[in-house]
């Protein structure tokens, strides 16, 4: 069964669900940063996967990165999966801009968080609800 990592749970707002993936937003507002989660049990790495659900995996994420890098106007966008710290496969997806907090350094450890307002947090969803698709479902806020 589908467990998310507590790490993820914590660090994240469940946003919904991709025919594999469950999307998921990072609860640092310095970046749009997406997170997409196989819902596979026990799965660490990409090639863990069966072939269908790697393809499926591949496709949400270009899906998303290319959605994503239009509806917030990237200057570039960071997609890696890299799972050092969280070893459940999760593949992060941030929106880069030349202006952004850690521009041009990696996200990770260069800015502290900042949480997300009830105001933004409702704003990116809304954003999103309307580039998503018919393949995603929200899951309640």
């Amino acid at each position: 069964m589908f467990a998310l990592d507590s790490r993820l749970e914590q660090d994240t707002f469940a946003l919904g669900d991709f025919p594999l993936c469950r999307l998921l937003l990072s609860k640092d507002a310095n970046y749009p940063w997406f997170i997409l989660v196989p819902r596979r049990p026990g799965i660490s790495e990409i090639f863990q996967l069966d072939d269908s659900d790697r393809l499926q995996l591949w496709k949400e994420t270009d899906f998303l990165s290319k959605t994503l890098g239009e509806c917030f106007a990237a200057d570039k966008m960071n997609v890696a999966a890299l799972g050092n710290v969280v070893s459940q496969l999760h593949m992060h997806v941030i929106v880069r801009r030349r202006n952004d907090a850690a521009w041009p350094a990696p996200v990770w450890g260069q800015k502290p968080a900042v949480g997300y307002t009830a105001d933004q947090l409702n704003e990116v969803r809304q954003r999103i609800a309307a580039v998503l698709g018919d393949d995603f479902r929200f899951v309640e806020a």
